[in-house]
């Protein structure tokens, strides 16, 4: 369709096509294990090599994004919802560019978004004029149905675990509930704060022990990140450690997962715009 601004004929927008970005949901079975570090720090380093990356701060009731960054968001979805102002208006942007949407924090009730609710944040989205390369999704904790849907609706799911007896019992648990009422039949694994690479490896092979004789599921090893002090200086200074602290250990382990990530196969059809993602999300598509 061809609309006169006055200035000559153009394309209306609404048929200019627009990039697919590649979406991650980050995940884990319980809280406690470093997801939202790992969402941060992996969107930072995919930004570093050169691709538009967006954290969507998921866990719509208790969000934490903008804490891990030193942000302060005057406002976050929850006024995008109540017509208060646009998701524009309330983009944050963070290190390397890294854009982020901020969720509410202690508000219940968008933990579990109506259905007019959902349309209107996936109209939100539509609106939205940037491209994005990769949308990292950083759920909440746990398996509500919330994190799964997420998890379930994007291209990829990278589920973090650590070497707890409780993350590996609900790393699986969260699994199990991805491939037995979702669907899925590929998942990501990171060892989260481990000694060595060969912890790391030997992690992620008690969960696919597991996996592999009880699903009908692949679980991948995307990879590890060791246990660093300077990962611990960077969270006191609300920053990245991959900004904070380029050449440290834990660095170089989310530059490796980004370009892991940067292999992930990504969108292969029409509807694969952040709205698209929403819509199977939210199941109101």
């Amino acid at each position: 369709m061809l609309l006169d601004n006055g200035r000559g004929l153009r394309l209306a927008d609404s048929v200019v096509p627009r990039r697919q970005p590649l979406v991650i949901a980050v995940a884990s079975g319980k809280g406690g294990v470093g997801k939202t570090n790992v969402s941060v720090n992996l969107a930072v380093a995919l930004a570093l090599q050169g691709r538009k990356t967006w954290i969507f701060d998921a866990d719509l009731g208790l969000a934490n994004v903008d804490v891990l960054l030193g942000l302060s968001p005057r406002r976050n979805l929850s006024h995008v919802l109540q017509g208060e102002c646009s998701l524009e208006d309330i983009v944050l942007e963070g290190p390397a560019g890294v854009r982020i949407v901020p969720a509410s924090s202690g508000i219940q009730r968008m933990a579990d978004l109506s259905r007019v609710e959902s349309r209107g944040l996936i109209h939100a989205f539509s609106e939205m004029a940037e491209d994005v390369d990769v949308l990292i999704v950083d759920t909440a904790a746990g398996i509500h149905s919330s994190v799964t849907m997420f998890a379930a609706a994007a291209h990829q799911v990278l589920v973090v675990v650590c070497n707890e007896p409780a993350s590996i019992t609900d790393g699986y648990a969260l699994v199990k509930v991805l491939s037995r009422e979702h669907g899925i039949r590929d998942v990501q694994v990171l060892s989260n704060m481990v000694r060595s690479q060969v912890e790391g490896r030997e992690l992620y092979q008690k969960i696919a022990r597991v996996t592999d004789r009880y699903l009908d599921l692949t679980v991948r090893y995307a990879g590890f990140v060791p246990h660093d002090e300077f990962l611990r200086r960077a969270l006191r200074r609300q920053e990245p450690v991959v900004t904070a602290y380029p050449a440290c250990r834990a660095t170089e382990a989310f530059k490796k997962l980004a370009e892991v990530a940067a292999t992930w196969v990504g969108p292969g059809g029409a509807h694969g715009q952040v709205e698209f993602f929403l819509e199977r999300a939210l199941g109101v598509g």
